[in-house]
């Protein structure tokens, strides 16, 4: 009889203990909740190599430790990429300290007119812990392909200049530089701030 409660104590015990280890579990995996796309397991933006500002070479593994959110775009865009960095920079603002934990990346479209100078002049004049990366038109085309975005010339009559069409998403990484959500540029400032957050957590 005593051995016989025994073992009915050893099994509820038990029962207790995988109970609170598939609690714990479930908390720790539990979905995030994403504003934007959750593209997780997707792979994109790896194996791209573009110069920064400082004339520095950089590629997806100098920025992992930082939740990252990259989009593309160029310095003579007349109202997407401006309205785009406004809001980062709002963005940014409203995360307070959380925003050390974050980088944003503007990659040009435009390699050929947006040198580094350029790049550094217009990107942090929104904010200074903005990063800006140019490279080689090649360079650049590989970056894009990565990310499965879009970018091409469209010329102005017959002067020879130019603006530029390109996807309008922002892409955000997680701290191991795993893309994880994208984002529509129609999003807005609450809806970036949540999905970072989600991966700050």
């Amino acid at each position: 009889m005593f051995e016989l409660q025994l073992a009915r104590r050893k099994v509820f015990k038990g029962g207790i203990a995988l109970a609170v280890t598939l609690l714990l579990s479930s908390c720790k995996d539990s979905k995030l909740d994403f504003k934007g796309s959750d593209i997780t397991g997707t792979k994109l933006g790896q194996g791209w190599t573009l110069v920064g500002m400082d004339g520095k070479t950089y590629n997806p593994d100098i920025f992992k430790g930082k939740v990252t959110l990259i989009f593309f775009g160029y310095t003579q865009c007349p109202d997407i990429c401006p309205s785009a960095l406004a809001e980062l920079t709002e963005v940014m603002r409203l995360l307070g300290e959380k925003a050390d934990r974050v980088q944003i990346i503007m990659v040009t479209v435009d390699p050929e007119r947006d040198t580094q100078e350029v790049m550094k002049a217009y990107v942090t004049g929104f904010d200074s812990r903005f990063i800006g990366l140019t490279g080689t038109v090649e360079q650049v085309k590989k970056a894009a392909a990565s990310f499965k975005a879009y970018f091409a010339k469209s010329p102005k009559g017959k002067s020879g200049d130019y603006s530029m069409d390109h996807s309008a998403m922002f892409y955000l990484l997680d701290t191991r530089g795993e893309a994880r959500v994208l984002l529509s540029n129609q999003a807005g400032v609450a809806a970036i701030k949540n999905d970072i957050e989600q991966l700050l957590r």
